[in-house]
């Protein structure tokens, strides 16, 4: 039984509690499971935020799909096994929690607000059905007050349950997001209750305005209530106050408020300042609730012919899309390993986030407030028509708006949040009767809800919609791939924009390279990989300079989104019937959460101020001797020079001469030729065992980096690298700890498939680990783990007690390596 305990109870008019542990779980299914003399004693216990199907074991089988994808092209059916990444997702699961309340008395209320639960969620109290919400990617709230036993214990019960052919991606299982529990007075703030919108913004001044919702117990009067809000900066300094009473015109039980702020910080990419609003609400001079908003003073526009505009300023998207799953971790929410992601993303010169095709959890968002990262909001992958077979399209009708709406209302104070994306590649598109209107109606509601901020939507068929005029209808007309399309498209759009909102989908393996090194759409290989030349894409998709020159060259479009920034379960595209293959080889960045060689090719391109010097592939070709293996260099110089074992390979110059106009041909495409202006690559280079050397230039010609890389020897020693060596001792803060094997130089061996065994000691344990390779089954949370092209990486928990935790890696053949984290109370922190 969980027993909540306020700190200072009765100084406290709010309360706010994560219910994470003491649940109990089964994959049985009974409708006693609801009742509260029910013996759950039997059941796994767990925590939560849990997702029951990363677990595995992966097989082919489970949830088998026989069918034609019709974004992908296909005509005809085929069986996909790895779809949905191999995982038992399908099925239900039951959680149980028993609870009590000691801060509840007469004249409170008690509300039960879900971040996420997956999917179809049920939520009994005591026995009685408290609220069903079916889409699992939603957050949803429900007040309970009346369910509760009067004192002493209760009991919560949630049913879940994951349809076959359900999902075209690994969805997770379970309540895979925090679950909270909301204690307030009968007169408080509800759930999302305030909006906060920047009417104005410059470097002098700010005029902010506040919309502050208020229930009212029955018998009571908007009028016997006041509010008293202040502003705090950055820094925690008042920049404003004011108090209010509800006159007659307190429409809609709402407060009204307008704050000038001078000087204010005005949140961007590269200043992402947030202020807090703390509002109290009082009857008479009694403290009824006290409600915190974060919220940043910026603007957004779409200006039709300008494109986005960010505190009155142009701004292109370097973005990336994102599912929500993060690798070996499943399903869960953990903030720790989005921080991870999120970081190297920024070093990339990564500036937005398409959350890919879903709504995103809190975390992320708030997340991505910190941290300076722009966001698109998305709700739907499907409307009316369906793309698999128990869909979205099924709940569509009857909860379409409601599911927008708590998107809306859940992030319309983030300043991360840019715009609000209502739908992925609907089918709905080509119907001219339906697509149109359903999309005016989608948009109609994240602008009643959001006056703010624009709405998108991403289409894959822009001839089609632009003749239907469902492009037109949009804030900003966002275009899923096929550029070559742009211009022509362009001419009959109003707005006089385009947003790559999904680009390029070129594939490739980490550390995996394919000969002869020529352009290919959709290869499959035996060993289910794909070069990381960054030469292959899919067959409705393109390279990453095919998007770059569209942006560089034409002034209407507005920036890309990224398919994707990290690898994700299932889509192993092209393997869509080659088992075994469980995860997507799209991302920028592997399931293992390691850059591939594209990362440095769009850190070249998106972060320009940092140096940026990679060479590829790796040196170490037995049995290529002699034979063709051309050499790539990514920087952010305009030139290099390539030395093998000393001897000039020759001077190459990125070729600015290269335009959309004059590369827009087959023979261009074939010979690569958009790639020279963004990449340096030497063709007919031959291997021999030795030392390859890159020498940049700036643009005068001096010679400003250099960066080498050898051929490596046997096998030696094991190295653990961790991103932090202090952690926070709460259970959840985890250290991701890289993992590669060198020779007895120093030298990576890019070839090593050593399997490594951990043993973590202390004040920790193995959570989960991960190589990158799409192809392999093992486990993701069996401490032991083979190499991926020479690397993989372990992520480690702390415990809930401080003290310091010891890794130990060792493997047959290879000298050990340990490495050290520490972990600290909040209060050391």
């Amino acid at each position: 039984m969980l027993l909540l305990l306020p700190i200072g109870l009765q100084a406290q008019v709010r309360t706010e509690r994560l219910l994470e542990k003491g649940w109990r779980f089964t994959r049985d299914d009974a409708p006693a499971f609801a009742e509260p003399s029910y013996d759950d004693s039997r059941w796994q216990e767990v925590t939560v935020p849990h997702d029951w199907a990363i677990y595995g074991p992966f097989s082919a089988g489970n949830d088998l799909q026989h069918t034609a994808i019709a974004q992908d092209g296909q005509t005809q059916a085929v069986e996909h096994a790895g779809r949905t990444g191999g995982l038992p997702f399908v099925g239900t699961g039951w959680y149980r929690l028993r609870f009590e309340v000691p801060e509840r008395n007469e004249g409170r209320r008690c509300t039960l607000l879900f971040d996420g639960a997956m999917s179809h969620a049920r939520v009994y109290v005591n026995g009685r059905e408290a609220i069903r919400w079916p889409n699992g990617y939603n957050s949803f709230h429900t007040d309970i007050t009346p369910l509760l036993n009067p004192g002493g214990e209760n009991l919560l019960a949630v049913r879940l349950e994951n349809l076959p052919e359900s999902s075209r991606w690994y969805p997770g299982a379970g309540i895979y997001r925090n679950v909270h529990l909301i204690v307030t007075d009968e007169a408080h703030v509800p759930v999302w209750g305030t909006q906060i919108i920047t009417r104005r913004a410059d470097e002098a001044s700010a005029r902010v305005r506040q919309c502050t919702a208020l229930a009212v117990p029955q018998g009571k009067s908007p009028a016997d209530y006041a509010i008293e809000t202040a502003v705090t900066d950055p820094a925690g300094r008042i920049v404003a106050r004011h108090r209010q009473s509800a006159g007659a015109d307190f429409g809609d039980h709402c407060f009204e408020q307008e704050f000038t702020i001078d000087r204010p910080a005005l949140w961007s990419p590269d200043t992402p300042a947030l202020y807090t609003s703390t509002s109290e609400i009082y009857e008479g001079g009694e403290l009824k609730d006290r409600y915190v908003t974060v919220f940043g003073i910026r603007t957004v526009e779409a200006v039709q012919g300008e494109g986005f505009r960010l505190n009155g300023k142009p701004l292109k998207f370097r973005g990336v899309c994102l599912h929500h799953d993060l690798g070996p971790l499943g399903g869960i929410v953990n903030e720790s390993a989005i921080r991870h992601r999120i970081r190297l993303l920024k070093e990339m010169g990564c500036n937005a986030i398409r959350t890919s095709h879903n709504m995103p959890a809190p975390e992320l968002i708030e997340i991505c407030d910190e941290t300076g990262m722009m966001v698109m909001a998305e709700s739907f992958d499907e409307w009316e028509t369906k793309k698999v077979e128990n869909g979205y399209h099924k709940e569509f009708g009857q909860w379409a708006e409601r599911d927008l709406v708590n998107l809306v209302r859940r992030f319309r104070n983030n300043p991360s949040v840019v715009m609000w994306c209502i739908g992925n590649e609907v089918p709905d598109q080509w119907n001219g009767d339906r697509g149109p209107k359903l999309s005016l109606r989608l948009q109609n509601i994240c602008h009643r809800e959001d006056p703010t901020r624009p709405v998108t939507q991403g289409m894959d068929a822009p001839d089609a919609v632009t003749a239907n005029n469902m492009a037109a209808v949009m804030d900003i007309p966002g275009f899923n791939y096929r550029p070559h399309l742009y211009a022509r498209n362009y001419l009959r759009l109003p707005q006089e924009m385009i947003l790559g909102s999904e680009t390029a989908s070129t594939i490739s393996s980490r550390g995996i390279y394919k000969f002869p090194v020529v352009r290919r759409s959709m290869p499959r290989y035996d060993d289910h990989q794909a070069s990381s030349y960054d030469v292959e894409h899919c067959g409705w998709s393109n390279l990453p300079e095919d998007d770059f020159i569209q942006h560089d060259d034409r002034p209407y479009c507005m920036g890309e989104f990224v398919w994707t920034g990290f690898d994700y379960l299932g889509e192993p595209t092209p393997y869509y019937s080659d088992w075994p293959s469980h995860s997507s080889l799209f991302g920028i960045i592997d399931l293992a959460g390691i850059p591939k060689d594209r990362y440095w090719l769009y850190r070249s391109k998106w972060n320009p101020e940092a140096e940026t010097l990679h060479i590829l592939p790796h040196w170490n070709w037995k049995g290529r001797e002699g034979e063709v293996t051309p050499v790539f260099i990514y920087t952010n110089y305009p030139e290099a020079e390539l030395f093998i074992n000393g001897r000039s390979q020759g001077r190459r110059r990125k070729d600015t001469g290269v335009t959309i106009d004059n590369s827009a041909d087959s023979v261009s495409a074939a010979d690569l030729k958009r790639q020279r202006r963004y990449r340096l690559m030497w063709m007919d280079t031959r291997y021999e065992p030795g030392t390859v050397k890159a020498v940049a230039y700036d643009e005068e010609g001096n010679a400003v980096a250099e960066r080498e890389i050898r051929t490596a020897g046997e096998p030696y020693r094991i190295v653990l690298e961790a991103d932090r060596t202090v952690i926070a001792a709460d259970g959840k803060d985890y250290a991701f700890v890289t993992v590669r094997v060198e020779d007895r130089q120093g030298t990576p061996c890019p070839l090593a498939d050593n399997e490594i065994r951990f043993e973590v000691t202390g004040a920790g344990y193995y959570r989960a680990g991960a190589n990158g390779n799409p192809a392999s089954l093992e486990p993701f949370q069996r401490p032991r783990m083979k190499l991926f092209s020479g690397m993989m990486t372990a992520v480690i928990a702390p415990t809930e007690r401080p003290g310091t935790i010891t890794v130990k890696a060792t493997s047959p053949g290879l000298k050990k390596a340990t490495v050290e984290i520490r972990s600290e109370a909040a209060t050391q922190r």
